[in-house]
């Protein structure tokens, strides 16, 4: 059967498509070239995809915890991981099986399925170092516990991220079941997270999108075309194989929505600090207005986390709204922002965050349930893999 690429797949008709469901047809099916109209994010690169990618419509991520502690069995995996990454990301399949009797090596369930803007980032958490006997970078140590935290252990934490944004769900599931089974006696999975809809915007092309609250977020976000920001704010510079990566800090953060939606919008107003139609700051009367800090209630959470309120600090975010059932005991929504934010240096995300959780308004409406840290390494190089320059 020819190599045809995952968006071609289902045009090859319905004899084809049967004949490709016996094994060794279906990973032939996923692989191939892919076109740039197709949806493909290169994998390889200067820095990982990921980061500075316009953000993708739907997140799976997943934290790791590495059972085989020894540095040469870590380096086949993410030697592994990584040729596994490229061929995903390029709308193929992760290898293909030769003997029809064993399992086939790709799940298949993205078949016919194109490539999304797949991209699959990887981080390195402070327990790896101390588990492997690796010299830690200074800047990655634990997140301090903040005031109001409620953190849950199995909600936190881990040795390896893997973080896959799409614009398919399935492509960004896909991507982190077949990552999972390939690392299966040499890593566990810790814990995940599903998210939807983007909230916020990591280009200029991109319109500025709604949190669960209603509210335009991310207005003022760090974006790709903003090289001079990145540069500053983003991209590391040190240890050696961590220049061109940057640091990677998730929360989960959970919205009281039952409470939040009994609040009056002038409550819900003054509590972020922007009218909630328009997404204008107070005083102005257009979303990318400057804000005035005069005109904010002190205790608003854009005044707060303005960097002009912060020394300058600027950090690159990239959260998705999640929704996860019910809360059992309460019967209300287990719902609200996944919080994922890249920076150069982790303590400018803890100077910020410590200022909310001392003073924001929006605590009344919020609990962090969950948080970690991870070093995110520069970009791969073909026949390379995350971290090289390390492990």
């Amino acid at each position: 059967m020819s190599r045809l690429t995952r968006g071609r797949f289902l045009a090859a008709g319905a004899a084809g498509a049967g004949a490709a469901l016996g094994g060794v047809g279906i990973e032939r099916a996923l692989s191939g070239g892919n076109s740039a109209a197709e949806g493909v994010v290169p994998f390889y690169g200067e820095h990982q995809a990921g980061i500075a990618t316009p953000a993708q419509e739907r997140l799976h991520f997943a934290a790791f915890d590495v059972l085989d502690a020894r540095p040469a069995q870590l380096r086949e995996l993410l030697r592994a991981w990584a040729d596994a990454a490229a061929r995903m990301c390029a709308g193929q399949s992760v290898g293909e099986t030769a003997d029809p009797l064993r399992p086939p090596v790709d799940t298949g369930e993205a078949v016919g399925l194109r490539p999304a803007r797949l991209t699959l980032t990887f981080g390195f958490g402070p327990s790896l170092f101390e588990r492997l006997g690796l010299p830690r970078p200074e800047a990655l140590r634990p997140l301090p516990r903040f005031p109001g935290d409620e953190l849950e252990a199995e909600r936190s934490d881990g040795d390896l991220a893997v973080q896959a944004c799409a614009d398919d769900p399935q492509v960004a599931f896909h991507a982190v079941r077949n990552l999972a089974r390939i690392g299966r006696g040499q890593v566990a999975m810790r814990w995940s997270q599903l998210g939807f809809g983007r909230t916020s915007s990591t280009s200029r092309a991109q319109e500025t999108p709604r949190n669960l609250m209603g509210f335009k977020d991310g207005t003022n976000n760090v974006k790709l075309e903003d090289r001079e920001s990145l540069a500053r704010h983003v991209w590391a510079d040190e240890p050696a194989w961590l220049r061109g990566g940057t640091y990677m800090v998730t929360r989960r953060i959970r919205m009281l929505i039952e409470v939040w939606d009994r609040a009056s919008l002038d409550d819900q107003e003054r509590t972020i600090g922007r009218r909630k139609a328009s997404g204008a700051p107070f005083g102005r009367t257009g979303e990318f207005d400057r804000v005035d800090l005069a005109a904010t209630p002190a205790d608003a959470h854009i005044r707060l986390a303005a960097p002009a309120e912060n020394a300058g600090t600027r950090i690159l975010r990239r959260g998705y709204s999640f929704t996860d059932g019910m809360d059992a005991e309460l019967g209300q929504l287990d719902a609200g922002l996944f919080f994922v934010s890249f920076q150069r240096d982790p303590a400018d995300f803890v100077r910020v965050q410590r200022r909310l959780a001392e003073r924001d308004a929006l605590n009344e409406y919020v609990k962090h349930t969950g948080s970690a840290l991870f070093a995110v390494p520069r970009g791969v190089r073909p026949r390379g893999y995350v971290g090289d320059g390390l492990v």
